[in-house]
This record gives C-alpha cells, structure tokens and sequence, in this order.
C-alpha cells in the first residue's frame, strides 16, 4: 500500500509529462549535449527535442540570487577568470580545498557581464561565449512560457548544490529555492516539480518545509543502497538518483557488467528511480553498447527505471519511443 501511495504521489505531477509510458526524460542542465550547460538556450532545446524535465542546479551569487551552475566554481563554464582575473581565491568547500572563480563573490550584475563556455573538451566550443549565466527565475519563466507555446507541461528539477556550504556562509539555498517556486505557482500538490540533493540534510530541510518530491542522489553502493538504507531514505524522499553504474556496473575496460538488484529494492521500498547521466560519446559510452546509445537506454527501460538524466534527450526520446518501447512503471 506505501509503494502504491508513493508511486502515485509522485507521477501526479509527472504522468502527463511521460503519456507514452516510458521513463521520464530528464534534461540534464538542458541539452548539455549540444549547448553550454545551463544555459536559457540549452533549456530551450531540450524542451524542444522533447524533454519531460529540465534540470538546473543552483548555487547563490554574493547578494543572494539563485543562478544556475552545475558548481559555485565558475572556471570550467565561463569566462570569469578571463574578466574577474583578481577574483580568483581558494576555498574550502565540503572538506576539499579549491582554487577558482566562485559565485558568492560576485554580484548579480557581475554575473551577467559573463559568459557560458562548454565544460567538456571534446564537444562543440563553437558557442562559447555567446550566452548568459541564467538566474533560477529566467529558467522558471522559461518553462512557463515554453508550456504555453508547446501545449504540454514541463517540469523542473532543481538540485541544491553544495547546501550546506552555503548555509555556513549565510547563503542557504532551500528556503530561496522554495520561494522561487512558489512565485513561479510551483509550490501546489502535484506541481511538475522535484527536488534533488546529494546531501540528505538538504533534502530533510526540505521534506519540513514542503510536500514536493524530493529525491536523493547517490554517487556509489554503501550504506544508503542496504534495505535498511532505503527505507531510512523514504523517510523523508520519494526516490533516488543513482549513478547509473550503481545499476548495471562497468569495469575498467567499460564493458558492463550484471545488474545489480537496486531499481527492485528501491522499488520495493516505495522509491522511484531515476539514473543518471545518460551521454552518447565514446568517452561515456560503454564500450559493450558498441557505439549507440540507443541499447544503454533500452537496457536500463528493462529494468523499470522511473525516468533517467540525459544530455541528450532526442536520443533518448528517440531511444525509448522507437527502440524500446517497455513499459517502465
């Protein structure tokens, strides 16, 4: 009977994103696969190719404002270093010492005068410096505007970032958060939305401050993943977002492995799956797929996984539509 309550709790808001019953495509900070990560023009198309989901990940700028970066270090994905060259500092964020450009030292206004760039080496850099940071805000009145013109929902997945980080320095990011989704008019039952973290206490925060759906991510197998780990996280989340090597594994030569019994167990516990991250390239790919991607996304729709991160969601969309048609709930 819990399995059932939470299962139906938790597709309320997303059963009219995935009407062809298939898992929910989840845009990883947008099509991160074909733009600069997190950006309004990476949102953009990933609603376009098709996308259930657009997920941006959130740190706070030094006055406060959510914007979407995958890490308070803006090195990798932007041009602050070129621009800000005496910003550049060292810091200790969740016990490991880091060297770069970060948002809490920059304002707002500061942001916008910067630039995106592509963060992976090998794909296109051909539109570096051509778009904005994005604040939480322009993402949310995106995906508003974006359902309107397409005739369908999109929901949102925000991750909080380094939470408590930014809480030690007075910079929290769930009750922000939750703010610019209830000015958005996303804080109601069954709204297209959840929330994701890392860390648990950011998700437990949450859990007392709202009903949305909250999920939490996993980086490996331990503790978490027992039986007893997993009832403790449906305590105060509807699912999880595993690694995807945490469901089938892959050794050091990236041939994959047996699956291991995790989306059965999650499942069994009332919890919702939802793997991440799903690419294309060589450099991600398993070498077992043999070069197309299309077998890794019908390998995990086999196992009933609940929705899945890609960067690329038109190969996903195409994948799960053409290739597999399983039935994932």
């Amino acid at each position: 009977m819990r399995v059932l309550f939470i299962v139906l709790l938790c597709w309320t808001a997303a059963a009219a994103l995935a009407a062809d019953d298939r898992p929910l495509v989840i845009a990883h900070r947008g099509a991160s696969g074909y733009l600069p990560e997190h950006t309004l023009e990476a949102y953009a198309l990933a609603v376009e190719q098709g996308a259930d989901f657009i997920e941006p990940d959130v740190v706070r700028t030094k006055d406060g404002v959510l914007i979407a970066r995958h890490e308070n270090d803006l090195t990798e994905t932007t041009d602050a270093a070129a621009k800000f060259p005496d910003r550049r500092t060292t810091k200790t964020i969740d016990g490991m010492k880091v060297e770069g450009w970060f948002s809490e030292d920059f304002t707002l206004a500061e942001i916008k005068t910067l630039r995106a760039k592509e963060r992976v080496s090998f794909r296109n850099h051909g539109n570096d410096g051509k778009f904005q940071v994005a604040t939480l805000a322009e993402i949310l009145a995106l995906r508003a505007r974006l359902s309107a013109a397409k005739g369908r929902v999109i929901g949102v997945y925000p991750e909080t970032k380094h939470p408590a980080y930014f809480r030690s320095i007075n910079l929290p990011l769930e009750e922000p958060l939750l703010a610019a989704l209830k000015d958005a008019g996303l804080d109601k039952a069954g709204a297209p939305v959840f929330l994701q973290s890392f860390e648990p206490d950011s998700l437990k925060r949450l859990a007392a401050l709202t009903s949305l759906p909250r999920i939490q991510l996993l980086v490996a197998a331990g503790d978490a993943t027992t039986d007893a780990g997993l009832a403790a996280i449906a305590a105060y989340a509807q699912g999880i977002g595993p690694a995807k090597t945490m469901i089938i594994p892959v050794d050091a030569q990236g041939r994959t492995g047996t699956p291991t019994d995790l989306v059965a167990r999650a499942r069994k516990a009332g919890l919702l799956v939802h793997p991440y991250t799903f690419r294309p390239e060589p450099g991600f790919l398993p070498v077992s797929y043999e070069g197309d991607p299309a077998r890794e996304y019908c390998r995990f729709a086999g196992l009933k996984i609940n929705g899945l991160f890609t960067d690329t969601p038109d190969l996903a969309l195409k994948a799960l539509r053409e290739s597999c048609p399983i039935s994932a709930k």
